[in-house]
């Protein structure tokens, strides 16, 4: 008797042999062996294993293999020497490119940052929001490239004498011309079901924001802490991992201040330096989060040598968003990591500054209090007179808002209570004054 064929009887882990290559193309803000380095981390992330750095100082990339053919050359024999599966470039290539590169450096796969970065959202998607979100960003990513990924059955057919033997007979461009209307199909499709996804996220947004609840962000470069720093607020129990992208979903939590209000926090993905636009345009919904934030907690790995960079493509996204005037506190997190000479320059150049390790809970109770304190800025200090009947008012007043006093006489509870504007129409009729606070 035959065994039946089950796929996990075949499973193996395996790893990519990976070579890494950079170039320096001058003025970039970013050194290169920086870049490098977590072009490494992303590698390694992915699962490869990286076995070589190759780097070349460009003053513009070569049109049609972006590192010029004697370069091509030399990588494809650091390939051959090492045994290496997969060749990833620090930059994007355009399909052309990508598809010349494949035929200089042979039987290996080439990838560009876009392709890597897309691999790893599609390992770490968890919800069916963040599974579409990355399909889609991987099938537009696809569309154009379909043309070079048809060379593979031409060269089949060159390497035969011109012959198209077996796996290169077909149709070829009238096959082409299917494969690109299928992944147009697709396209569509995810858009759609996207927009389905994205208006029950404005139905819960818009409960949040008419329930009056004030709503924080926590943005920042990847790996800098974010759902660690959530769950040392909240301890909501998310993952945080030593890792580039361990999360894209975002998560709300409540976090209850020392006043006794209520916020909202909401972590999301993490940025990147050279974030590929197209994964900014099919996260955008998740996005649309920091959007509409009142504040934006931008967390900032204080420990890495980077930290000023990584803060820059920070705001270079939120730029994209429309996000770059939200109010801000900047969070410089992994203090633990961070030698006290380092810490000590970062609160001098800056009076501001929040330090904390979200890890060792140091310096988070000021971060608590200094949210509490942005929560208040340019609230309504008013003067409310509640009947007795109406018992949820008041209770609203204590959820929402701070009650600075409160007492009661025969009629009712009056309330001296300091609240955001948008609490104002909601008390309504209960305002006996009111007052605009700094």
């Amino acid at each position: 008797m035959g065994g039946r064929f089950e796929p996990q009887d075949v499973v193996a882990e395996y790893h990519d042999r990976a070579v890494l290559v950079g170039a320096d193309l001058g003025a970039r803000g970013w050194p290169l062996e920086e870049s490098l380095a977590e072009l490494s981390r992303l590698a390694e992330t992915a699962g490869a294993e990286v076995v070589a750095s190759v780097s070349q100082r460009l003053q513009r990339p070569h049109p049609k293999t972006f590192i010029g053919e004697g370069k091509a050359e030399e990588i494809a024999q650091i390939v051959r020497d090492l045994s290496a599966t997969v060749v990833v470039f620090d930059e994007n290539l355009s399909p052309s490119q990508q598809a010349n590169l494949e035929t200089l450096i042979p039987n290996t796969k080439v990838v560009d940052r876009t392709a890597l970065i897309l691999d790893i959202f599609a390992l770490h998607a968890v919800s069916r929001e963040g599974k579409l979100q990355v399909e889609l960003a991987q099938m537009e990513y696809l569309l154009p490239r379909l043309r070079g990924m048809w060379r593979h059955f031409e060269q089949a057919a060159a390497a035969a004498g011109g012959k198209r033997g077996i796996g290169t007979r077909g149709p070829g461009e009238t096959q082409l011309e299917t494969d690109r209307r299928l992944v147009r199909n697709r396209i569509a499709d995810l858009k759609r079901e996207l927009k389905d996804v994205a208006r029950n996220r404005q139905v819960q947004r818009k409960a949040r924001s008419d329930s009056g609840v004030y709503r924080v962000a926590i943005v920042g470069y990847t790996n800098a802490g974010k759902s660690t720093l959530l769950n040392a607020l909240t301890g909501a129990g998310v993952l945080a991992a030593d890792m580039l992208f361990a999360t894209l979903d975002s998560t709300t939590r409540r976090l209850d201040l020392h006043d006794g209000r209520t916020v909202t926090l909401t972590d999301t993905v993490g940025f990147l330096h050279k974030l590929p636009h197209g994964l900014v345009e099919a996260f955008k919904s998740t996005l649309d989060e920091v959007g509409e934030a009142d504040l934006l907690l931008h967390v900032v790995d204080a420990s890495h040598p980077e930290h000023r960079a990584q803060m820059a493509a920070v705001r270079v996204v939120l730029g994209e968003i429309g996000a770059s005037g939200k109010p801000q506190l900047v969070v410089y997190n992994k203090l633990d990591a961070l030698a006290p000479e380092a810490a000590d320059r970062i609160r001098a150049s800056e009076r501001d500054a929040i330090l904390v390790s979200a890890v060792t809970g140091q310096g988070v109770e000021e971060l608590v209090t200094r949210i509490s304190a942005e929560t208040t800025r340019g609230f309504v200090t008013m003067t409310l007179h509640v009947p007795f009947t109406r018992g949820e008012v008041v209770q609203v007043a204590h959820d929402l808002a701070h009650v600075v006093s409160e007492t009661h006489d025969e009629t009712g509870t009056w309330l001296v209570v300091r609240a955001p504007e948008a609490l104002v129409e909601r008390f309504g009729e209960f305002v006996a004054s009111r007052e605009e606070s700094a």
